[in-house]
């Protein structure tokens, strides 16, 4: 008696189901993704064998070239302290110009001439050295930056904004102290330095 043939059949699997899946996991992590800013001046910064991940909720100082720029998250949070510092040192900033500031990730111009490189384009900002937000005793600004973008904080998201510092490891150690002084001021004496990874010994 002959045996029984079953008919073979190929083996087909439906891959449209994982290929959504993958195109929306794409689209979740390109939407949410942060880009790095490019920094205003090169900073070396020290390394680290501690990880710990930078909050969203946090204003970054830098420091490099003996120069201070100053940084904030939230651009709800970086137009009220644009408004807030305008009207301690009577500037007044048109729509136009808060709507620039808000997309800046971090700035180093006095706020005398913070009108006019709002108004440069993005090339010629690009292109400009900023000299820097002044730090000493007669033109201490950076402490009005830094003092108005935590009271927009609590005002606009109830949180207390974090302060890290973006040091550069070979930057001479009074600028550091400067800023460190600055905060310390207004009795800020929790803030983190931002380092980069390095092996542990």
């Amino acid at each position: 008696m002959p045996r029984a043939q079953i008919k073979r059949k190929s083996t087909a699997i439906d891959m449209t189901a994982m290929c959504d899946m993958a195109f929306l996991l794409l689209t979740f992590f390109i939407l949410t993704s942060k880009f790095k800013t490019e920094d205003l001046v090169p900073v070396d910064i020290p390394g680290s064998s501690v990880t710990i991940k930078l909050p969203d909720d946090v204003a970054i100082i830098t420091v490099g070239q003996n120069k201070v720029f100053f940084g904030m998250e939230g651009e709800a949070i970086r137009r009220q302290t644009l408004e807030s510092v305008g009207q301690k040192y009577n500037v007044t900033f048109t729509p136009e110009e808060k709507a620039v500031f808000e997309t800046l990730p971090s700035f180093g111009v006095p706020i005398q001439s913070l009108k006019q490189f709002l108004d440069m384009s993005p090339d010629q900002r690009k292109e400009l050295k900023q000299p820097g937000i002044p730090t000493d005793s007669v033109s201490n600004e950076l402490f009005n930056w830094v003092r108005e973008a935590r009271v927009s904080a609590k005002l606009l998201v109830n949180k207390e904004l974090r302060i890290s510092i973006k040091g550069d490891s070979k930057e001479e150690y009074p600028v550091i102290k400067k800023v460190i002084d600055i905060l310390q001021k207004q009795k800020v004496n929790k803030f983190s330095l931002i380092t980069s990874l390095r092996a542990a010994n």
